[in-house]
C-alpha cells in the first residue's frame, strides 16, 4: 500500500511512518523543504498553492496531520488566524488536488479534534453529539469542512478527532514530566474537568485500523474507552511516577498565564467516547488512564537502544 503523508516529522506523524513501514506500507511524505526523492519526499507548500500533483497519483491512501500547534502560547489575534489557517488552507489545497487526481485514493484521513464538542462538564459525548463553542470548536469545524473536496469527489473521508496523546517523547505529558518527577505536580483548577486521552501507541493503530477499515467514515473519535477527571489523572500520574501530587495550579493562574488558551484547553471539560471505533471492534491496548501512563511514562525498547 502508497501511503502519502502530511506532517511527518512531528510527533504523531513520526510514529505513524515508522508503523506503517513496518507494515510494509510505502510511504511519500509531503514537506515544505526541497523534497529528496531518496527519502521518500515530495513537495508543497500550502501558502503559495504548491503542491507535486503529479506525485500523488496512484497512492492509496492520504493521512493529513500538518498544522499549528495550539498551545505553544497565548492566543492573540495574529496567533488564532494562524492556527486555523494551517489548518483549513492546507487542507482545502490537499483535498481539491485529490479530487482532481486521475488516480485517486480510496481513502483520505484528515485528523481534527475533540475540541469539536467544545467543553461541556459532564456531558458524555459521541461522534453524534453537536458541536460546542469556543475558539477551537470553530477551527475543528472549518478543518473538517475543508476536506469536503475529497468527499464530494467520492473519496472516503475520515476525521479521527483526537484527545490528548499521551507519549513522553512530546506533546502535553512530555512537558508535565519533569514538574511531576519533582513531586510539584497536581491538579488544574478544581480538578473536576474531564479529559479524554489516548496513548500514542493506540493513537498510530487505530490510525493505521481507519485507512483499512472501509465502514468508517466521517468523524470518529480517538480517545480511550474511559474519560476521567484532572484531578484522577493527576493522581494517577504522581502514582506511576512514584511521586505526591499534591501543588495544585488554581484556576486564576491558569487564565492569568495563558489567556484563552488556557481556559479552553486546561480547564474545559470534555468527557468524549469512541463510539464508532468501538463499534467498529478496534481493541485498545491501553484502555484506562494508569495503563495509558505507564506505558507512556516507561522507555521503550527503542528509546532504551537510543540511550
Amino acid at each position: 500500500m502508497r501511503v502519502v503523508v502530511t506532517g511527518s516529522t512531528g510527533l504523531i506523524g513520526a510514529s505513524l511512518v515508522r508503523a506503517l513501514e513496518t507494515g510494509g506500507c510505502r510511504i511519500l511524505r509531503l514537506v515544505r523543504r526541497a523534497p529528496s526523492r531518496e527519502r521518500g519526499e515530495a513537495f508543497w507548500n500550502p501558502r503559495t498553492g504548491g503542491i507535486d500533483r503529479a506525485a500523488l497519483e496512484g497512492a492509496d491512501a492520504v493521512v493529513h496531520l500538518a498544522g499549528e500547534n495550539i498551545a505553544s502560547g497565548r492566543w492573540t489575534r495574529k496567533r488564532k488566524r494562524a492556527i486555523l489557517e494551517s489548518r483549513t488552507i492546507g487542507t482545502r489545497l490537499l483535498a481539491e488536488t485529490l479530487a482532481s487526481l486521475d488516480k485517486r485514493p480510496r481513502v483520505l484521513v484528515c485528523v481534527s479534534g475533540i475540541n469539536y464538542y467544545g467543553s461541556r462538564g459532564d456531558e458524555t459525548l459521541t461522534e453524534e453529539s453537536a458541536p460546542g463553542t469556543g475558539f477551537l470548536a470553530e477551527v475543528c469545524r472549518e478543518w473538517e469542512r475543508a476536506a469536503d473536496p475529497a468527499l464530494e469527489a467520492g473519496i472516503r473521508v475520515v476525521h479521527p478527532r483526537l484527545g490528548l496523546v499521551l507519549s513522553s517523547r512530546g506533546g502535553a505529558l512530555a512537558k508535565m514530566l519533569p514538574i511531576f518527577r519533582l513531586g510539584l505536580g497536581g491538579r488544574i483548577g478544581n480538578g473536576r474537568q474531564y479529559m479524554s486521552a489516548i496513548s500514542i501507541s493506540d493513537l498510530v493503530r487505530a490510525i493505521a485500523f481507519l485507512i483499512d477499515d472501509e465502514r468508517l467514515t466521517g468523524p470518529v473519535n480517538l480517545v480511550m474507552p474511559s474519560s476521567f477527571t484532572n484531578a484522577v489523572f493527576s493522581k494517577t500520574l504522581g502514582r506511576v511516577l512514584g511521586r505526591p501530587a499534591f501543588f495544585p495550579v488554581p484556576a486564576v493562574a491558569v487564565s492569568i498565564a495563558f489567556g484563552e488558551m488556557g481556559r479552553e484547553t486546561l480547564l474545559g471539560s470534555l468527557r468524549v467516547v469512541p463510539a464508532k471505533l468501538e463499534q467498529a471492534g478496534f481493541q485498545f491496548r491501553h484502555a484506562d488512564i494508569e495503563s495509558a501512563l505507564r506505558a507512556s511514562c516507561e522507555p521503550s525498547a527503542r528509546d532504551r537502544m537510543e540511550a
